[in-house]
């Protein structure tokens, strides 16, 4: 459970999400730490403002009358109330005093001039261990000053404005978890499903089972990776089919000579054969099939070779000319027998420096796919030229031409377009074209048949 990837996506995105938040709430609350207690001092000491100007406008308008008692006052305003008288004899209210609380000695000086706009100041009463933000206003009849009234609050004030901040971030880091907790879940659903699909559908895949719904994953690299598992898996059961189809090609295709080597060495050791003309038919017979059985062993070696990077390419001057020449005589009895038009172009006579027994087997190769799939009657051309170093031989068919969405596959191993042959031909002939330096090129189409191209550097790289 912690360690599949539905837990552990949505668990690291809440960790980013949680250590962003943190992070962010720190430095949000040390930049605005400094400007909310300035505030939260300028409106206390507003708010102190108003209440000790009220209370001294009241008291300097209503001197000698009864008036409320401190108590009450501080009561209704919640806020401590301080008086200090200015001078001995100076009684603005004769025979009943406010009951205030007097302002602690060195507090503020008795005869000191307080504006009439106030002045605010942070003390501690003695005894107690909590200062006081408090401002003070002189109390006076008519014109003249009779004191000072001084109103204060605890400073303790500014922390729990501060706290009320902590309180609101807090609610909203917790709301933004809560938001990114359900984000990350439906993320982690969004991923993790066709992931998981995926992985059933491979379980499938290696049973041996590739015909398989595969997800579809959306944009994206999930969808990337679905459109990939779908060629792979298609790809893996064309290379069984293949691999099936091969089997059937080469079994097909050795026990064909293999009957017939059997039966004309039987029909020799037996004695069934006594004239001299049959014996010497049915020795050749033997001699072209076991040439034909080397050759298809050969070009399963080739191909393992090949495959495996085993491949030791000799490096010699060839004659180019001679060496299409060559290929051309090869096929040339053929091309009489089924009445082929059959050519060859020599624009050029290079000598390159190359493994010619390969550059050989390669033009072959090119020649035996032209012939087996151009009709009789049709036409077979072989071309040599060389341009700035690059040599070129195409061999041009008449035959059905190849569709485009076959292009590429005629050159993979073991396919075959009729299910006829082995479809070893073509594949290694590109591979060994790729092995000494150069490439195939092909031009196709149903009106004018094929041309395939090999080009080969004239020197090595």
């Amino acid at each position: 459970m912690l360690r599949s990837l539905r837990f552990q996506l949505p668990a690291l995105f809440l960790l980013a999400v949680v250590i962003a938040g943190l992070v962010s709430a720190a430095i949000a609350l040390r930049l605005f730490r400094e400007y909310a207690e300035s505030r939260a001092r300028a409106q206390a000491y507003q708010e102190l403002g108003r209440e000790a100007n009220g209370l001294t406008q009241l008291y300097g308008q209503q001197a000698g009358l009864r008036l409320l008692s401190a108590d009450r006052l501080e009561l209704a305003t919640g806020d401590r109330i301080f008086y200090q008288p200015r001078a001995r004899g100076l009684d603005p209210f004769p025979g009943q005093r406010p009951a205030f609380t007097p302002l602690p000695r060195g507090v503020l000086s008795a005869s000191a001039r307080i504006p009439p706009r106030g002045r605010f100041f942070v003390f501690r009463p003695p005894g107690t261990e909590h200062k006081l933000l408090a401002v003070a206003r002189p109390l006076q009849v008519g014109r003249r000053v009779f004191g000072t009234l001084v109103v204060a609050k605890p400073e303790t004030v500014l922390a729990q404005r501060w706290l009320a901040l902590i309180e609101r971030l807090l609610l909203a880091f917790i709301g933004g978890v809560l938001v990114a907790a359900a984000f990350a879940w439906y993320l982690s659903r969004r991923i993790t499903t066709p992931v998981l699909q995926l992985s059933a559908a491979a379980d499938k895949v290696a049973r041996g089972s590739y015909d398989v719904d595969v997800p579809s994953g959306g944009a994206g690299e999930i969808g990337m990776l679905a459109d990939r598992f779908g060629v792979m898996a298609s790809r893996l059961a064309e290379s069984e089919a293949l691999e099936r189809n091969f089997l059937m090609t080469v079994t097909h295709e050795l026990r064909t000579p293999l009957t017939a080597i059997r039966g004309h060495v039987e029909a020799l050791r037996e004695g069934l054969v006594t004239d001299e003309e049959a014996r010497l038919a049915s020795l050749t017979v033997i001699a072209e099939e076991s040439e034909r059985l080397e050759r298809l062993v050969g070009d399963v070696l080739d191909l393992a070779k090949l495959d495996a990077h085993r491949f030791t390419v000799l490096r010699e001057e060839v004659d180019m000319e001679r060496l299409v020449d060559r290929a051309f005589t090869t096929f040339s009895e053929e091309a009489r027998r089924r009445g082929i038009e059959y050519a060859v172009d020599l624009q050029a006579r290079p000598v390159i420096v190359s493994d010619g027994d390969r550059v050989l087997q390669i033009i072959s190769n090119l020649l035996a796919n032209a012939f087996r799939w151009t009709p009789d009657g049709g036409r077979v051309g072989l071309e040599l030229s060389a341009t700035d170093g690059t040599v070129y031989v195409a061999v041009d068919d008449t035959g059905p031409g190849v569709p485009p969405s076959e292009r590429e596959r005629i050159f993979r191993p073991f396919w075959t377009r009729d299910g006829g042959g082995t479809g070893l031909g073509l594949a290694i002939a590109r591979e060994l074209a790729g092995a000494l330096g150069g490439r195939i090129q092909l031009e196709s189409s149903a009106e004018r048949g094929s041309r395939f191209e090999l080009v080969l550097p004239a020197r090595p790289g």
